[in-house]
């Protein structure tokens, strides 16, 4: 391997400030191109600055140094740094920064930051050309998949909040028999929906319930932390950071356990899988069903659906009406939302036999949600195990084949 400055084999362009005003907070028609910051999309605007995917290091803030790669047309601000290539192999650049981030070359206690001429003398080894493309090709191939499962699975929350959507906020079914339309689901399911809706615009015959009434709603505490008795156990316990950075609705694992003493502190006790979780301050509003038994701390309210509506219904309810659980929060150092203001919220309840076929259909999709990013995760272990051994010529591409990669 040969070992360069980055300079001498890529140009290093540091991005441009772009004012509020020239990006909208959403994508829209108008302003359709990504901009990407310290820390990933803060908005999006019109033109692009680079027509193709770029790496990126930050260069300025609590994360400077981190290496991320970013999928074009997009624009790139003033706190980070695009890294292209001279040779164009642009997502090799990218797994050779992230095999070792430039964190030594930061610099500034107050505001870190990382300047061009602290990062160009930086040296990395850098194989031959051709196994630059073998390497790109094959770590690429995994983060390809990675990408296609997460939008599989967003097209996936997709189709059930549609269908929840036209069931139970819309009532599609029941508004199409009102106005003498074709029945649009099998006719044994079609049959199951009332002909017409009441006074207050509600199917007839559906309950108006709360979702304090549906559900057990508790939250949790945090054992005291100066008590190494209570923590690094065998129980997972979950703060809303666990979800923050989740692709998929569903929580797989916690980043922090503890102790079957420490269990004994939170009086919500271990919550089954199947629980939906709802963080309740700091930000208000981050969902997930778990995959797991695991306790939770204050920051959440943790909803056991074991009554008339399955925590499929009422993680798609949250989702739809999260304004209005937004609406019901205080706080004048942040916003929280009380189980007190929480309880009372209006959910209205179909009949049985409807909530079972919506179940049914909803159950397969949330399903292949979690196969999907149970692969994901296998596929990200491999990459990750792969990574190092080949920047640094332990393995080659074509030895990849007879490596044990279930033990990534």
């Amino acid at each position: 391997m040969k070992r360069n400055a980055l300079s001498d084999v890529a140009a290093i362009q540091q991005g441009k400030y772009l004012a509020k005003d020239a990006m909208a907070p959403e994508r829209t028609s108008e302003c359709p191109i990504p901009v990407h910051g310290a820390n990933g999309i803060i908005g999006w605007t019109a033109e692009p600055m680079y027509e193709h995917g770029v790496p990126l290091v930050t260069c300025r803030g609590s994360n400077c140094g981190m290496v991320l790669w970013a999928e074009g047309p997009l624009w790139v601000s003033n706190n980070a740094m695009a890294i292209l290539p001279k040779n164009g192999l642009r997502r090799f650049m990218y797994y050779r920064l992230l095999s070792s981030p430039p964190y030594d070359v930061v610099s500034g206690s107050a505001q870190p930051q990382i300047t061009r001429t602290a990062l160009e003398p930086r040296e990395y080894e850098f194989p031959s050309e051709e196994a630059q493309a073998h390497i790109e090709g094959l770590l690429s191939a995994l983060d390809d998949k990675i990408d296609l499962n997460r939008r599989m699975n967003e097209t996936l929350e997709a189709q059930a909040r549609a269908l929840f959507r036209d069931w139970f906020v819309d009532f599609g079914p029941v508004k199409a028999k009102m106005a003498g339309d074709t029945p649009y689901l099998a006719p044994d399911l079609w049959s199951l929906f009332p002909n017409r809706l009441d006074d207050d615009g509600v199917p007839e015959e559906w309950a108006y319930s709360t979702i304090g009434t549906e559900v057990d709603a508790v939250g949790g505490s945090t054992p005291s932390t100066k008590n190494a008795e209570f923590w690094d156990g065998d129980i997972a316990w979950t703060t809303p950071k666990d979800l923050s950075g989740l692709n998929s609705p569903i929580l797989l694992d916690t980043s922090r356990s503890i102790t079957s003493a420490g269990l004994a502190k939170i009086s919500s006790g271990l919550l089954p899988e199947g629980t939906v979780l709802l963080s309740s301050r700091a930000p208000v509003g981050y969902l997930a069903i778990t995959q797991i038994p695991l306790a939770v701390n204050q920051g959440y309210i943790a909803m056991r659906c074991d009554g008339r509506i399955s925590n499929y219904f009422v993680f798609l309810w949250a989702k739809e009406n999260m304004d209005l659980i937004l609406q019901n929060a205080n706080g004048s150092t942040f916003q929280e939302i009380s189980k007190k203001n929480f309880r009372p919220l209006p959910v209205i309840v179909a009949e049985q036999p409807i909530h079972r076929q919506f179940d049914n259909m909803v159950k397969p999709l949330f399903e292949k949600i979690v196969a999907n990013e149970l692969e994901s995760r296998t596929l990200a272990q491999t990459r990750d195990l792969l990574l190092p051994k080949l920047m640094s010529g332990e393995i080659r591409v074509g030895d990849v084949s007879s490596v044990e990669l279930s033990a990534a």
